[in-house]
């Protein structure tokens, strides 16, 4: 039996409603719960493959501890350079996290994120939108020219000051910093996947200004409109994305609005280029006691 079969013996086709034909899946009749079975829990992390992002309606009975246990059916929970809890608070009104810029969650670690569930707790009536993109769709369009001189790249990926702006503080943290080739190849589907985003601080071996146009290229072809999707919360939403074949944005556009959202992410593998090479620390995040430290290798 097929991986579509086995999909639709437990969700069915009719519950799965594609949201662009490159992105994303809203899920119908499903009451997300560590308690599923198992079967369910698979057929979910297929649909995450499948359609890189995949979103549930009406969800407002999951709360931080439930989101928690839901979200460890899927791995190891990571625990965030911001903080040790689990469960990331991402709450408007307390901190400017500057997530309203192309990223991929914390992609400056080497075994970084490869899945995250992000729930909706308090929603702006007006705006507050994510977007999310196909870093795969996204190789696959580049002429082939372009495909093999990413597949030759790596870039640093840094922080803190990987979001810095001249209009915001430097967010404060343990240095970590890792050596990504651009192209990683992924490890459950084998597709070729674009590692970039707000953390590249540089490409290995390429001067900055030369870089800068190597990065506005590449992510010119990641965030074209065929290739991301673009969801309008409602409190109770949950979102899950595949966090090594998408790079994600959050708008900025509510005002004086709270907007609320909580987010787990499950670790992830160090990435593999195409020549079968292992990202490389060069500062690596460690959690030792509670107290968040980086050590150079």
């Amino acid at each position: 039996m097929n991986k579509m079969h086995l999909n639709d013996s437990v969700i069915p086709h009719t519950d799965v409603a594609k949201c662009t034909p490159r992105i994303g899946a809203e899920i119908a009749n499903i009451r997300l719960s560590a308690d599923l079975p198992d079967q369910t829990i698979a057929a979910i992390n297929r649909l995450v493959l499948e359609h890189k992002v995949i979103f549930f309606r009406d969800q407002s009975h999951l709360d931080d501890a439930e989101q928690e246990r839901f979200a460890l059916r899927f791995g190891k929970l990571s625990i965030y350079p911001e903080g040790t809890t689990p469960i990331f608070d991402m709450d408007s009104a307390v901190r400017d996290i500057q997530a309203d810029v192309w990223h991929i969650d914390w992609s400056c670690m080497d075994a970084y994120p490869k899945i995250a569930v992000l729930r909706g707790v308090l929603i702006p009536p007006i705006g507050g939108d994510t977007m999310w993109s196909n870093t795969a769709a996204a190789y696959l369009d580049l002429p082939l020219p372009l495909q093999r001189l990413a597949d030759d790249l790596w870039a640093v990926h840094s922080f803190p000051g990987a979001y810095k702006r001249p209009s915001a503080t430097a967010l404060i943290g343990p240095r970590i910093e890792t050596e990504h080739p651009v192209v990683r190849v992924h490890p459950e589907t084998g597709e070729r996947t674009l590692v970039l985003g707000s953390y590249v601080a540089g490409f290995v071996g390429v001067p900055k200004h030369n870089g800068q146009r190597l990065l506005d290229l590449f992510e010119s072809h990641i965030t074209a409109q065929e290739n991301t999707v673009r969801w309008k919360w409602r409190q109770g939403d949950v979102a899950i994305w595949d966090n090594r074949a998408t790079m994600h944005c959050a708008t900025k556009d509510y005002g004086d609005q709270r907007r609320v959202v909580r987010r787990a992410t499950i670790e992830g593998e160090v990435p593999v280029s195409v020549d079968g090479r292992h990202s490389v620390a060069r500062f690596k995040f460690v959690g030792r006691n509670d107290k968040l430290t980086s050590y150079e290798r």
